[in-house]
Formats: structure tokens, C-alpha cells, sequence
């Protein structure tokens, strides 16, 4: 059942729904309700509210009119929550369109080479698939230590001086005797020499990429020749 509530001298009634609404509290019957209807939109309270302060205008006591202070802070507050969820509208859709352009982005390496973080590379017929590393700042000397797969160290290549920045290395498999490597896997480690001291750059393998998944954060995963998933904005190079 409906009421009413009386506003004024002049005997004009408003609902106690809108009123309800207004004063952020609700009937027996509207809470059940409730439970399987969505909440009221910033759009919706604001035009619930215009009515309300358009019954009050046209009702109050001359004697005591209203307090314009506190319909103007009212009113701020609706149209505040009404831009902010306009905003939030705006920023997810705007997540959605990069997210899209991400998997675009991923989906347009397939089958290209690219340098990702990683630790290793194959040797096979006398040629190494590319690595590389990348410098967080500028490098006075940076060495470059090679393991077989016993751990071994079997070659350290000087890349010398170096900018900041990501470096691939195109290096002919070789051992510290200039005698070439057997095929295998092996890993590498780098060191440089800053003005600051000494740095350990992030080490890159090269792979090529066989595919694009979805991570569970939603994001492109790059699926690579050498078995790992790298996430798209974890590529460092392209060659």
C-alpha cells in the first residue's frame, strides 16, 4: 500500500516512496524488494530528488522559507556521484578498448623473434639463437659469462662499453680456445661496470613466438619457442 505525506499549509502530498528515497530509508515492502531489483542510478535520485525539492518550493511555510545552503550542498553531492559513475563507465570501457589492442598487438608477433627475459640459448650445426641484455643505465664494461650444461664456464664475451638500454648479442658459438661449441643448451649471466660500482643487467633469451594466450589477469600471454609464456609488455626487442 501507498501513502503519503503532507507538505505545506496548503494540504499537497508527496509519496512516501519518494520520501523514502530521499532519506535513504526504506518501507517493510520496498526492502523486500529490494533484494531482486538493482540500486537506484545517480540519474534516478537526482530526478527523484528535483521532485521532492519542487513539492517543498511550492509548499513551504513563506515564514520559513527553505535553507537554499542546504539545497545547493544536495544537489553538489547527486551530481558528484552521477559523474562518478559516468566516470567509472568511461574507464571501463576504455580498459576494454586496451586490452584490446594489446591482444591485437600480441596476435601480430606470431612467428616473429623476440628478446624476453630469460637465461639461455641453443647452439645447433655451429650457430647460437640470439640472447642479449638490457642496461638500466649507461656501462663502462659489461662481460658476459657462458655455462655449458655441466655449469662449466666455457667462454666470457666482452661487449665493452655500453649505452642504457637493451643490447642483443650476435656471438659465434665458440669456446675460450676459439674451438666451436657442441650443440646443447647453454646459459649465460652478464655483469657490468657502472660509475657507481658494479651491475647485474637483465639477461635475454631469443625465441619466436608460436602463439597469444589469455592470462588470468586478462592480459596477452606470448607462448615462445623455447617453452615458456611471457607476458607482451615483457618483450624488450624484435629482430
Amino acid at each position: 500500500m501507498t501513502t503519503s505525506t503532507t507538505i505545506g499549509n496548503n494540504g499537497a502530498s508527496v509519496s512516501q516512496t519518494l520520501l523514502d528515497t530521499m532519506n535513504g530509508t526504506t518501507s517493510a515492502s520496498s526492502s523486500s524488494s529490494s533484494s531482486s531489483s538493482s540500486a537506484t542510478s545517480g540519474s534516478d535520485l537526482q530526478n527523484t530528488f528535483l521532485q521532492l525539492l519542487i513539492a517543498q518550493m511550492k509548499n513551504q511555510d513563506p515564514t520559513s522559507p527553505m535553507d537554499s545552503s542546504q539545497m545547493t550542498s544536495q544537489l553538489a553531492q547527486i551530481n558528484t556521484v552521477t559523474g562518478i559513475g559516468q566516470l567509472n563507465s568511461s574507464l571501463t570501457s576504455l580498459a576494454s578498448q586496451l586490452t584490446t589492442n594489446q591482444q591485437t598487438q600480441a596476435a601480430n608477433l606470431i612467428n616473429s623473434t623476440v628478446l624476453a627475459p630469460g637465461d639461455s640459448f641453443s647452439v645447433s650445426s655451429g650457430k647460437a639463437t640470439g640472447f642479449g641484455v638490457t642496461l638500466a643505465s649507461d656501462a663502462t664494461d659489461v662481460q658476459v659469462t657462458v655455462k655449458n650444461s655441466a655449469g662449466q664456464i666455457v667462454n666470457t664475451i666482452d661487449l665493452g662499453k655500453q649505452s642504457a638500454g637493451t643490447i642483443p648479442v650476435g656471438w659465434t658459438p665458440v669456446d675460450k680456445s676459439g674451438n666451436a661449441l657442441p650443440d646443447g643448451t647453454y646459459t649465460f649471466t652478464a655483469a657490468s661496470t657502472t660509475a657507481n660500482g658494479t651491475g647485474a643487467p637483465t639477461t635475454l633469451s631469443a625465441a619466436t613466438v608460436q602463439g597469444v594466450i589469455k592470462q588470468t589477469d586478462g592480459t596477452p600471454g606470448l607462448v615462445l619457442s623455447n617453452g615458456k609464456t611471457v607476458g607482451l609488455s615483457t618483450v624488450a626487442a624484435i629482430i
